[in-house]
């Protein structure tokens, strides 16, 4: 029994770096993407305003695609599903910069958008299981490697960008290499069985009620980090008189404030609990705000928009974990707050240019402000019961005991 035990234990640690792996190859690809745009523009031949149109879609499709993960995962398997989806998303990097005109880039971006929500579900739905088999949080630090894949990403495409490469061969060469460490990663995930009972879920399924409760707060911490990445360096610059590169600076610090909460996040939850972690996290993003709206100084902003990053960092591996435990079909739910925080995603730069355009840009980030607080007034929708850690990382017995869990 004590040599399967330690067994068990080694498979499972396995199993939680392997699904932190798939998490920064899957960031990896967006960063990969991100730094080739104006080259993706420009051999398409797409104005601004055009180029704006054809990166609404890849929010789109993820929207659209995200409920259809559950009934996949149910029909071929956690592990085989996840294994295919992420081949699907790491060769949809190659696409967008194939598009000769704006409709191939819109539907070039539309299947990458699609490909992408759909292997987010499945990666945070076996991040869940792993945590639920652990016994500790771990999603902070897995959306963090999200993070460190994003950045790794983005370094080799400015590599790339700065040498003049041509981004079809980039994102060929980057797509096989990451399709090829994603499929070894997938070898050592968990590959929960689903209970004799379940049913399959629907081919498309709308969230769940509670779903969309948890996914509220979710909104609230994806439009605060939306708002503040896209629009930091523009508020600098044109608020408060900043230079291009202290603007460009407090971009790239926001990003990595992000990155280091989420990576220590988990030790956080842990010892104060999710609840209380996003309420005080709530209290800081909501200071930040203010320090914002009535800084002096481009330090100040910098210091508020830091607080707001480091407030809003959490938000969103704990509201998939309490969405995962919130019901019978953790996919589905984790789908339906996918879709709306990709949809806060979406919108939150336009709102906030809008609302700039109309009044000022300090009213704007006085709405990111409010939408703060609303972390603290709503973080008791991510209450779940306590964890309760197994040691059998297989199986239908392993995947019945794995209920609502905290």
């Amino acid at each position: 029994m004590a040599a399967e035990t330690v067994l068990s234990s080694d498979r499972l640690r396995r199993a939680r770096f392997a699904v932190a792996a798939v998490f920064c190859v899957h960031g990896a690809v967006t960063g990969s993407f991100a730094t080739r745009i104006p080259w993706i523009q420009e051999h398409a031949g797409v104005s601004a305003g055009q180029l704006g149109l054809a990166l609404a879609f890849p929010a789109l499709g993820a929207s659209l695609a995200m409920p259809l993960a559950g009934r996949i995962s149910h029909r071929f398997g956690a592990r085989t599903a996840l294994r295919g989806l992420l081949a699907l998303w790491t060769l949809a990097l190659v696409l967008p910069s194939l598009a000769p005109n704006i409709w191939g880039l819109c539907a070039a971006l539309f299947a990458y958008g699609a490909t992408a929500g759909m292997s987010d579900v499945a990666m945070n739905a076996l991040g869940v299981e792993t945590e639920n088999r652990l016994g500790r949080s771990i999603m902070s630090s897995l959306h963090g490697m999200w993070s460190v894949g994003a950045l790794l990403g983005s370094a080799a495409g400015t590599v790339a960008a700065h040498l003049g490469a041509d981004a079809r061969l980039h994102h060929l060469i980057a797509a096989l290499v990451l399709t090829a460490l994603g499929l070894a990663c997938c070898q050592y995930v968990l590959d929960p069985a689903p209970a004799e009972e379940e049913e399959a879920p629907p081919r498309f399924a709308l969230p769940p009620k509670s779903a969309l409760v948890i996914g509220a707060i979710g909104f609230c911490a994806v439009f605060a980090e939306g708002a503040s990445l896209d629009w930091s360096a523009v508020y600098l610059r044109d608020e408060l008189g900043g230079s291009a590169g202290l603007a460009a600076a407090s971009t790239t610090a926001f990003a990595l404030t992000m990155a280091v909460a989420r990576l220590i996040g988990d030790r956080v939850v842990d010892r104060f609990g999710a609840v209380r972690t996003v309420r005080v996290g709530g209290v800081a993003a909501t200071l930040g705000g203010v320090m914002v709206v009535v800084a002096p100084n481009s330090a100040v902003a910098m210091a508020g928009f830091g607080l707001v990053g480091l407030g809003v960092a959490v938000v969103v591996p704990l509201a998939f974990a309490a969405a995962a435990r919130s019901g019978p079909n953790p996919s589905q739910a984790i789908a339906g707050v996918a879709t709306i925080t990709y949809t806060s995603g979406l919108i939150a730069p336009s709102a906030i240019g809008g609302i700039a355009d109309a009044t000022s840009l300090v009213l704007s980030f006085g709405l990111v402000t409010a939408l703060a607080f609303g972390l603290v007034l709503g973080a008791g929708v991510l209450r779940t019961a306590p964890r309760v850690p197994s040691a059998a990382p297989t199986g239908t017995d392993a995947a019945k005991s794995a209920g609502p869990v905290g």
